[in-house]
């Protein structure tokens, strides 16, 4: 919560990106999978990939304008796309949202949901047939 204690804490002025990692890394390193074996050792900073992954996830912005000072854009898209694959991304998601929930007091997993009626409504007619779907190139 932000209160005046810890408001230091949610400072992110002086990152050079808001979307930048702090304290999060300390998480997210260990799940991150190793380089494969044989080849060439892995010498791609994986911090400068996740702050270029959230880059992308926080601002929308298009893989092309990522800035230059993050890692370059193919690097980034690669890992993306091989993370999204083998559901790194998907733990990272779950073990940052579980350190959230355990910061604010709560349960590690919410025990109830909301669902509205009108959602409910609209599933009921359309459903997937109403879902296009749409050729996009693989990762």
């Amino acid at each position: 919560m932000r209160t005046t204690e810890n408001r230091g804490r949610y400072d992110r002025s002086k990152l050079r990106h808001p979307s930048d990692l702090t304290e999060e890394w300390s998480l997210i390193e260990p799940l991150i999978p190793p380089g494969r074996r044989g080849g060439r050792k892995r010498e791609v900073d994986l911090r400068a990939v996740v702050d270029g992954v959230t880059y992308v996830l926080s601002t929308g912005c298009q893989w092309q304008y990522l800035p230059t000072d993050l890692r370059p854009k193919r690097t980034v898209h690669d890992y993306f796309c091989r993370w999204d694959s083998d559901g790194t991304l998907r733990k990272i998601h779950d073990t940052l949202y579980a350190k959230c929930r355990e910061q604010a007091g709560r349960e590690a997993s919410p025990t109830a949901g909301v669902i509205s009626s009108q959602s409910v409504k609209s599933a009921e007619k359309g459903g997937l047939a109403s879902i296009r779907t749409v050729m996009t190139r693989a990762c």
